[in-house]
């Protein structure tokens, strides 16, 4: 059917990768809010 379908499958699969990455940059996955951990400095429970 054709002469090289290594080539043309290899063209399908990029295709279908760039399609996959254009769909992740349309539609972000959304991020689940997470409460940020601050870290308090080894001075406040040192010896006075």
């Amino acid at each position: 059917m054709f002469r090289r379908p290594v080539l043309l499958i290899v063209a399908i699969l990029l295709g279908v990768a760039l399609a996959g990455l254009l769909v992740v940059a349309a539609f972000p996955p959304s991020v689940t809010p997470t409460a940020v951990e601050r870290v308090l400095p080894n001075e406040r429970f040192g010896p006075r």
